[in-house]
């Protein structure tokens, strides 16, 4: 039996997993961490992400001969090193957006289409790599003038396990300087920052082999949401997955990378195979939920939540939860938008108020799909939000499309395993590894439930506030 290793470096959190070439997870282990946040800026020791990785992977792996391993990690966080690859400085985190200058300056000397049809990126922000690369030019120079390797996060673990400088195309997709279509840095941006392409890694495709580690095969792996489509067994047309965590995400394979549009926020990706992805996303999700019990529900668990609210009809009799506790994204950008719940009376319960959290967050990936314009018929559902059978069930009547949930809860971790699988040649390919390792568990077929009201009385009240 061959054993391979999947490492998914969340915002927050790691998670490792271990798993034998049948996707059956053997062991698993997390570590929690907390970023240096002051206000805009938010960073993270490249030291202790290595310090954890390494801690989590031996905890796993103990009795266990590894046969290959591989990485997903968030896209935009970035660690800036000297010739020897030391790091100058703590790694600047995605979240981070103290560049916000810079990315204006950017958006006036390129345009938001330019951009787009070279990084498949609708938006210049302070997130990206290029932005801030430019800050640390004008705010660190001395730092910026040392620097002699620019990692993002994937690529400094790569680094400290095998010693190669070496990325993958998924990770740099919106490092804005990553030219989508020709999958080669685009030379001009470069240029514009001030850093040459000597000074970024070796660029690679995702599934191939850089070295060894522990004397594994270490593997390059995916951004964070490849990866977890991949552990999902998404990787055609008609099939798209939606993660309902403290987020959501929804991720969309396709073969072309749409025409720009001035109208849309919707970034198209490099996926794993060359083609591309499309990408939306909300910053509050099941966060909103948890809110809620925290503050008024202390004394209830998830599932008591479900059950009180499954005695609700649909539509929470008339009361819409607006969940944009932390501003809102897509379809429209907007950082100052709030929360609310509108269409109170004294009939409502507390009960009423929970199932309007999870009615809004089934409107939201509605809202969602009908803006990304996606033709499927299934959605693959993970995170914290595809274990309530109450929750998966108002999506599936919701979007009108069914919702299947799957048996391994660790999708991303998964999906880094099979591409670290195909790495070392245990699998022929994603695909067929998918096809041998991604287990479907329950089905939500829509049931007939009319939400059209809900739905209508969500975006009437949604439009009040964006």
């Amino acid at each position: 039996m061959k054993y391979l290793v999947g490492a998914d470096i969340g915002t927050t959190s790691l998670k490792a997993a271990l798993f034998d070439e049948n996707g059956e997870l053997i062991k698993s282990a997390v570590r929690d961490y907390t970023l240096k946040v002051s206000g805009d800026r938010v960073e993270f020791e490249p030291e202790e992400y290595w310090r954890l990785f390494e801690e989590a992977y031996l905890e796993i792996s103990e009795g266990y001969e590894v046969a290959a391993v591989a990485v997903d990690t968030q896209c935009e966080t970035m660690i800036v090193a000297d010739g020897e690859g030391r790091p100058l400085r703590d790694a600047i985190v995605w979240l981070d957006n103290r560049a916000a200058a810079q990315a204006e300056q950017i958006k006036k000397d390129f345009g938001n289409k330019k951009v787009y049809e070279i990084t498949g990126q609708p938006e210049i922000t302070a997130t990206w790599p290029a932005s801030k690369l430019l800050w640390l030019k004008a705010n660190e120079p001395k730092v910026f003038e040392r620097i002699g390797k620019i990692f993002l996060l994937e690529d400094y673990i790569l680094f400290r396990m095998t010693g190669k400088f070496v990325t993958e195309k998924t990770l740099q997709s919106s490092s804005l300087y990553f030219d989508v279509r020709s999958g080669g840095w685009w030379g001009e941006m470069l240029d514009y920052v001030g850093i040459g392409a000597d000074k970024l890694p070796g660029l690679l495709d995702s599934g191939v082999p850089v070295g060894e580690y522990r004397g594994a095969v270490a593997v390059t792996g995916a951004m964070d949401q490849v990866a977890g489509a991949i552990g999902a067994g998404v990787f055609e047309k008609g099939v798209v997955s939606e993660m309902t965590g403290t987020t959501m995400a929804i991720f969309a394979p396709t073969d072309r990378m749409p025409e720009f549009d001035p109208a849309s926020i919707i970034p198209c990706h490099y996926n794993y195979d060359g083609t591309y992805c499309l990408l939306a996303w909300t910053p509050t999700a099941g966060i909103a939920l948890k809110w809620f019990k925290n503050n008024f529900c202390e004394d209830f668990s998830f599932r008591e939540l479900d059950g009180i609210a499954e005695k609700v009809s649909p539509g929470s009799d008339g009361l819409s939860f607006l969940p944009y506790l932390c501003g809102s994204t897509m379809p429209k950008y907007d950082p100052d938008a709030r929360g609310a719940f509108v269409g109170l009376t004294m009939e409502h319960t507390r009960a009423h108020a929970v199932r309007a959290i999870l009615e809004s967050v089934a409107c939201m990936l509605r809202e969602n799909i009908e803006y990304m314009k996606l033709s499927c018929d299934q959605i693959r559902s993970m995170g914290g939000g595809a274990t309530s059978p109450l929750w998966c069930q108002i999506k599936a009547d919701m979007t009108s499309r069914r919702i299947v949930t799957l048996k391994n809860k660790e999708t991303a971790c998964l999906g880094s395993a099979i591409l670290a699988g195909v790495g070392a040649g245990i699998f022929d390919s994603v695909r067929s590894a998918c096809e041998k390792t991604v287990a479907l568990d329950k089905v939500y077929s829509p049931a007939g439930a009319d939400y059209e009201k809900c739905y209508e009385n969500f975006k009437k009240a949604e439009g009040k506030i964006l």
